[in-house]
């Protein structure tokens, strides 16, 4: 079971979840102990080349399990795109990496019909999207009508090119980056695509300790090359995914995460709360939290480790608090502070 040192309180364990071969799937749903263990083998692998930030690494594997996108906004430098590559090879899956740039067409991403002199047809060449994992890289300096050439594909798990579908082979996630302190030559997301991401991640600085630490473990390596071993493979996450699903959720915990979600839209500094997607991204992402920690059942610990991470970046403050320097998150603070924890235990027994 994957130890990440918070607190349980008022367990009430659901339906058991068993490894069972699914036809209509195609794959196994595993035993919760065995997703868990395989969870800490995937962050132990990745924490060899990412120095501390375990937290940063399991809210990024909470976000895989649940199938989202992810959005990381930080600094330079900060191991944003080592990250994503890591966990790639950890997850054995196919990962490709998209360099945005102003001059990026929406072909470059999706592929496109190309004529072939030998045949006299025209022949369809694959973009770098048709993969497991794309890595969007720097996603902000690319224009809009390239930033939507993702639209697509993030949400219906398809792309159209010259009027003809093409289903994207699961499991497809899209791990994107954009640095927020460079405005020049970039051009903002707009809300439509930043919903679609479920979860917006901050790495952070190192501290002192750990930037000695990785400044050692390059003298140790002599070479600025990394590894990392795999230890599933992509029918392995899309098994770790369907298990997930089975992971049970009490009725208080739904509403307390609607209440959370309902709140954002209610708060006075919020022009444009979450909608509904908010509160589907956060139900997922509760139990793939769960799931990650050895439990079949969520409790309310799991919604609060990973709120702010789903639900922040779907706000628009209203002109007069983002002037003051007010920050989505602190909203969400607010709003986990005022609304009452349920009480699973007692509310379950008083049913029975």
């Amino acid at each position: 079971m994957l130890d990440i040192g918070l607190t349980v309180e008022n367990p009430i364990k659901g339906p058991s979840v068993i490894r069972k071969h699914n036809e209509s799937f195609g794959g196994l749903k595993l035993e919760i102990e065995e997703l868990s263990n395989t969870c800490s083998k995937i962050i132990k692998e990745v924490g060899t080349n990412i120095v501390g930030k375990k937290r940063v690494l399991q809210k990024t594997l909470v976000s895989i399990l649940a199938n989202g996108h992810i959005l990381f906004e930080d600094y330079p430098g900060l191991a944003k795109t080592m990250i994503a590559n890591c966990f790639s090879d950890s997850l054995g899956c196919d990962f490709r990496r998209i360099q945005f740039t102003p001059d990026l067409l929406p072909a470059d991403i999706t592929g496109s019909f190309i004529y072939d002199r030998d045949t006299g047809k025209f022949t369809m060449r694959k973009g770098p999207i048709f993969t497991n994992i794309l890595l969007a890289d720097e996603i902000n300096r690319a224009p809009p009508k390239t930033q939507s050439a993702l639209l697509e594909a993030m949400q219906e798990k398809q792309t159209t090119i010259e009027g003809e579908t093409h289903k994207m082979k699961p499991p497809f996630l899209v791990i994107a980056t954009q640095n927020p302190i460079e405005y020049e030559g970039t051009y903002p997301l707009p809300e439509a695509q930043v919903d679609r991401f479920m979860v917006r991640l901050k790495v952070g600085y190192p501290s002192l300790s750990e930037e000695v630490e990785v400044l050692r473990r390059r003298k140790e390596r002599k070479t600025d090359e990394f590894t990392t071993k795999r230890v599933t493979d992509s029918q392995g996450l899309l098994d770790m995914q369907r298990t997930v699903e089975d992971v049970h959720l009490d009725d208080d915990i739904k509403r307390y995460i609607v209440r959370i979600v309902k709140m954002t839209r209610e708060n006075s500094q919020v022009e444009v709360g979450s909608s509904p997607r908010g509160s589907l991204a956060l139900m997922k992402l509760s139990m793939a939290n769960a799931a990650l920690r050895g439990r079949d059942f969520v409790v309310p610990d799991d919604v609060k480790f990973i709120t702010k991470e789903a639900l922040a970046h779907r706000l628009v403050l209203k002109p007069g608090p983002a002037i003051k320097g007010v920050k989505p998150e602190n909203i969400i603070d607010d709003i986990l502070r005022e609304i009452p924890v349920p009480k699973i235990r007692e509310a379950r027994a008083a049913e029975e």
